[in-house]
């Protein structure tokens, strides 16, 4: 490699909008520039990868990492094999229950300095989450702030007054100050962003020595011949995941799956599903579901379901079992899953 590749971490809790924005620049990058994306997941079926394959860009998952790190060795395997491919840009997108500050270590590391020019990282969060403790009393959503040069609120459409002066308040609160703080709608971020120089200053500049403990991970798993579906589950840091991954050959009714979706209780649901329209990427927080399509043919739909209780896995299975059509007659007569916690 002739030059350093210019590389961004894009951070930020569950929910806030990190795939979002990452879309919406890979949708702005300029036409001329081939960009990688690393992906790293907390469930086990990669949903945001598959959300962005059909931008233009290269992309590498890592699903079910550790939930206090999001770097270790099948991450370090990923950004070795994304920088082969000599992109103009790397993004890298941790998990939303990870530490970045893993990422930031392993990516100004003797090992990969040489070959990485770490901008600015920019964390996401949602300006109401200032103002709830489940998030502010949450070490790994602080860390995610800290660690963030530039800030970026989403969802400002959803915010009041009160929400955008607590997050006015805690950027003035800052030592030492943030290089930006940003309003986003839509998850519409500049590219230009991208170049902010870190700072020598910056919390992301100082890594402490960190204990690494990592269990065994393997490669993305496919689905073996004549096996319709697999499913994996996670679980760490008082959050619990399930995911599904469903044969190309099965597609769910477009309005069903939307409907179970809608009625799930679950904080998170992604996915990436065929459906007798087309192949569509849904994305559910807050109760609120959005969609949209994809140009994908012949792709295993992808189901993840993630949440702080533990959820009756087995009868969302069977559920979409049947709306697969795998499990056939199909009686629509519980809409969603029991969620008595």
């Amino acid at each position: 490699m002739t030059k350093k590749i210019p590389t961004n971490i894009i951070t930020g809790f569950l929910g806030v909008g990190k795939t979002t924005t990452i879309l919406n620049l890979l949708k702005n990058k300029p036409a001329d520039e081939k960009w990688a994306v690393l992906v790293n997941e907390f469930g086990e079926i990669g949903i945001d990868g598959a959300m962005m394959s059909d931008r233009g860009a290269v992309i590498k998952e890592v699903q079910g990492g550790c939930m206090c790190c999001a770097a270790g060795v099948p991450m370090s395997v990923a950004i070795t094999a994304l920088l082969r491919q000599k992109p103009d840009r790397l993004l890298i997108e941790p998990t939303g229950l990870g530490h970045p500050k893993e990422v930031v270590a392993t990516l100004v590391s003797e090992q990969y300095s040489p070959y990485v020019d770490l901008k600015a990282t920019i964390t996401l969060v949602d300006p109401r989450n200032l103002r709830n403790t489940k998030y502010t009393e949450n070490a790994n959503f602080n860390d995610q702030l800290n660690c963030g040069d530039v800030i970026a609120a989403t969802k400002i459409d959803l915010s009041n007054a009160e929400d955008l002066d607590a997050f006015s308040a805690w950027i003035s609160a800052q030592q030492p100050a943030k290089l930006a703080a940003l309003q986003l709608v839509n998850g519409n971020l500049d590219y230009t962003v991208l170049d902010m120089v870190r700072e020598s200053n910056s919390s992301s500049a100082h890594i402490e020595a960190h204990h690494r403990e990592h269990a065994s991970q393997e490669p993305q798993f496919e689905l073996a011949p004549g096996e319709a579906f697999v499913r994996r589950e996670n679980r760490g840091q008082g959050y619990y995941s399930c995911g599904w991954l469903f044969g190309a050959e099965y597609h769910f009714q477009f309005d069903d799956i939307f409907s179970l979706f809608t009625d799930l209780t679950a904080e998170r649901v992604k996915a990436v599903v065929n459906t007798e329209r087309g192949c569509y990427a849904f994305n559910a927080t807050d109760g609120v579901v959005s969609v949209f399509e994809m140009s994908l043919e012949g792709f295993e739909s992808r189901i993840e379901v993630i949440d702080s209780q533990l959820m009756p896995w087995d009868e969302l299975e069977q559920i979409l079992l049947k709306l697969s059509g795998i499990l056939v007659p199909f009686d629509w007569t519980l809409k969603t899953p029991s969620n008595d916690k």
